[in-house]
């Protein structure tokens, strides 16, 4: 048994058996179909919009910002799940099958793992907010998914709603509050890598180089126009 949160509220136990309970009326391909997108799919469609994200920044006028905001969103993933170690650990609760064998599981190996908060969910949140911070497109894109990663957890009877909201708040409240922090120390470190040798990874056309004028000079000679040339702190498009 739990310690905290071993009880949970009618309206969290109700909405989760509202929603399993459409796993329980489907047929079984769209069971599995539901499971394999809420395991897997939603997770490589998200690294699929990373990859985007990314590949379109390179060609920002302002590259090496906007390769650092696309970067900050998995790292910034990466530190809101292990902030989530200590929070399971506390909260200490079981998945809701556990408590409630009536609930139809779709996935196995679940049993002995922590229910909050849900991975999934930090996950896939904290992308959607990282590339919204860089790309509103993307990042609407990718809070459809994130929405859909909740529920699929739920209609999967691995999750209450609970543990989706509360990976959405850990991995939103991460992302949004070190963010400032991150980029002081991501943007130096692009700018300086599309100065060398890797500055295709940063830049689409090789590598940047400041001209006398100010304005960013590509090897090759050109300088960008100075009509693009904008404001590093313009990340969002």
């Amino acid at each position: 048994m739990s310690t905290l949160l071993a009880d949970t509220t009618n309206p969290d136990l109700g909405l989760l058996y509202a929603i399993n309970g459409w796993a329980k009326a489907s047929p079984p391909w769209l069971d599995s179909l539901v499971s394999w997108i809420g395991e897997y799919g939603i997770l490589i469609g998200l690294l699929t919009l990373c990859t985007v994200g990314w590949l379109q920044a390179r060609r920002r006028p302002n590259a090496p910002v906007a390769v650092a905001g696309v970067l900050w969103a998995p790292l910034g993933v990466a530190i809101a799940e292990l902030a989530n170690l200590p929070i399971a650990s506390i909260v200490d609760r079981p998945r809701p099958f556990v408590d409630h064998p009536g609930l139809d599981v779709l996935v196995a190996g679940k049993a002995g793992t922590h229910s909050f908060v849900s991975d999934h969910s930090t996950i896939s949140m904290g992308i959607a907010v990282g590339l919204f911070l860089v790309n509103r497109k993307l990042g609407w894109i990718a809070g459809g998914l994130a929405l859909l990663q909740g529920f699929c957890r739920m209609f999967m009877g691995v999750h209450y709603p609970t543990d989706v909201l509360g990976g959405y708040a850990l991995a939103t409240a991460v992302v949004l509050l070190l963010a400032p922090i991150a980029m002081a120390v991501l943007v130096p470190l692009c700018h300086a890598v599309s100065r060398t040798a890797a500055a295709p990874l940063i830049v689409a056309g090789g590598r940047v180089e400041q001209g006398r004028t100010g304005g960013r000079r590509r090897r090759g000679g050109s300088v960008a126009p100075a009509a693009e040339r904008t404001p590093d702190s313009d990340l969002a498009a």
